[in-house]
């Protein structure tokens, strides 16, 4: 083919090699200065070699490199020339001549044998700036599971999603869970009294839990740059509005208002989930969800620990600084998405796959165990930092106290769950899942005896066991999924969305119970003795419905 005049002389000028297909992606091989008239180079393109040739006048050809005739890949040292007017090479081997632009062998004694070509074209990189506009933003070609394409192109693009979703993951985490450390700013002059702060608490965790589920068909209505951008933006709402109303006299129904907006943050866990699932093959899902739900998981310690950074240097009376802190990471979140994130294909609507789950009995038996593990990760981690507080509050008498101390649960969590994945490949979701609810039992039975006997220290390490093995059983129990629905994935993949939503509810349950514990009794007491039932009966179900069946 005739390459533009450009190319021809732009020293940065590209030979690219195009597959058979018209959506097929080209490969760029070599640099076209590289080439000489009259000789050939060979390039490696999806596990086949092909000969490269360049002639006088700048025209490009691409042959198959395997000689018909002897099996030898030696194309490329092949003579070029001209036969008739027809530009052809010569085989090293037997000489057999071929027809550059065709394949067809043209030589006097004729022959069956032919080679396969290839498109070709010379192309002149745009500049870094024209790059950046330039890339289209929805692939229109996406194949994971072809291992040439996988390399040649889908691990850089993927991994680049991935980085950026991981980074807006965690600042969702941050915003859905910050009124976890905003209630400790709240001081007796705001008026409100513990059972109000669990509630404060709460309201954020029911409107993640309520948002997941639609945030999970966003991706597929909408694309994932494109909702990424949008739900990461969203996440300005909150914050601006956490900063403009916390001050002393502000009602208690405007912090619930605002608390609720919060929940916006709870939803792009789903939506991300989502996202990057479809960016992977299928040998790779589980690496890349544990990556991306593990470091968003994170945004939860992270909050925590600016919060204590604003007590210990602002102090209590400045809880606008912390909400404020994070908008230009939200920002700087949004304009990553915007930058370097990509809007895959039109997937599969999910709709009919939720249909078909709601009436399926193990859809309720793996959320009921997702409600205990994911449930109790984001229940606990909104929740500890009051607990400590008001449980044993001579000896957490200010807020930097209690917030040196909150953020470990959390992080160790969710540092754990890629950990609880990768034990249920070896050992069987089921059965960790079983032992993760027979540990929790029993570690909610030492904090309800540290709490009776005021054994802080004993009560502390009690609930950072529960921390640590909620973080276990997200990533065991997700495990079960796929072997709940064998081969089909658009019901497992459902299943996972549908889980999470009902999952993250179970953090409102955690704070109900020690909401209504505190308001009846003064102490938890109540609610450490509902979880260790609670744990009870999850076990019980992963023992009678999924262990006997070795699933997962």
């Amino acid at each position: 083919m005739k390459d533009h005049p450009t190319a021809l002389t732009h020293p940065d000028a590209r030979v690219e090699i195009g597959g058979t297909g018209e959506d097929t992606p080209w490969t760029a091989v070599c640099r076209y200065g590289d080439l000489t008239p009259g000789r050939g180079v060979t390039a490696l393109v999806s596990g086949e070699q092909i000969a490269v040739f360049r002639d006088e006048d700048g025209t490009l050809y691409a042959l198959d490199n395997r000689d018909p005739v002897s099996g030898a890949y030696v194309i490329s040292r092949g003579l070029t020339g001209s036969l008739g007017g027809v530009p052809v090479v010569t085989s090293p081997m037997y000489k057999e001549t071929y027809d550059l632009r065709t394949g067809e062998r043209v030589d006097e004694d004729g022959g069956a044998e032919s080679l396969r070509t290839w498109p070709v074209r010379a192309v002149v990189p745009a500049s870094p700036a024209a790059r950046g506009r330039a890339r289209p933003r929805t692939l229109t070609d996406w194949r994971p599971e072809e291992p040439g394409f996988w390399e040649r192109t889908g691990s850089r693009v993927a991994r680049r999603n991935l980085l950026v979703s991981v980074f807006t993951e965690h600042i969702g985490f941050s915003v859905w869970s910050m009124w976890s450390v905003l209630v400790l700013f709240l001081g007796p002059e705001y008026g409100i009294d513990p059972a109000g702060k669990f509630t404060l608490t709460a309201v954020p965790t029911v409107a993640g839990g309520l948002l997941r589920l639609p945030y999970t068909y966003a991706v597929a209505r909408f694309g994932g740059r494109a909702w990424t951008v949008l739900s990461s933006l969203l996440l300005l709402v909150p914050t601006l509005l956490m900063a403009a109303v916390l001050r002393p006299g502000v009602s208690f129904t405007t912090l619930l208002l605002v608390a609720s907006v919060a929940g916006v943050g709870g939803g792009n866990f789903a939506s991300s989930m989502a996202n990057i699932n479809a960016f992977y093959p299928g040998r790779l899902k589980g690496r890349a969800l544990g990556v991306n739900a593990g470091v968003g998981n994170i945004g939860v310690p992270a909050v925590q620990l600016a919060g204590l950074l604003v007590l210990a240097t602002a102090g209590a009376g400045h809880p606008a600084l912390l909400p404020l802190a994070y908008v230009p990471l939200v920002v700087l979140a949004t304009l990553a998405a915007l930058r370097w994130m990509d809007d895959l294909p039109a997937v599969r609507d999910t709709r009919p796959a939720l249909r078909e789950i709601i009436g399926d009995g193990h859809t309720w038996g793996i959320s009921l165990l997702y409600i205990g593990t994911f449930g109790s990760f984001i229940g606990f981690s909104f929740a500890f930092g009051l607990v400590l507080q008001t449980q044993f509050h001579d000896q957490f008498d200010t807020p930097v106290k209690v917030a040196g101390l909150t953020f470990a649960g959390p992080l160790l969590g969710s540092l754990a769950r890629p950990y609880g994945g990768a034990l249920a490949d070896r050992l069987g979701g089921a059965r960790v899942t079983l032992a993760v609810f027979a540990a929790m039992a029993a570690s909610s039975a030492l904090v309800l005896a540290a709490a009776r006997a005021h054994w802080v220290t004993v009560f502390f390490a009690g609930f950072i066991a529960l921390f640590v093995l909620s973080g276990l059983g997200n990533g065991s129990t997700y495990r079960m999924i796929p072997a709940v629905h064998g081969t089909r994935a658009d019901r497992a993949t459902t299943l996972i969305g549908f889980a999470g939503a009902v999952g993250a509810l179970g953090g409102v349950l955690v704070n109900i119970a020690f909401r209504q514990s505190f308001q009846s009794t003064g102490n938890g007491e109540w609610a450490y003795a509902g979880f260790l039932v609670f744990y009870g009966v999850c076990a019980a179900v992963t023992y009678g419905v999924y262990g006997r069946r070795r699933l997962g």
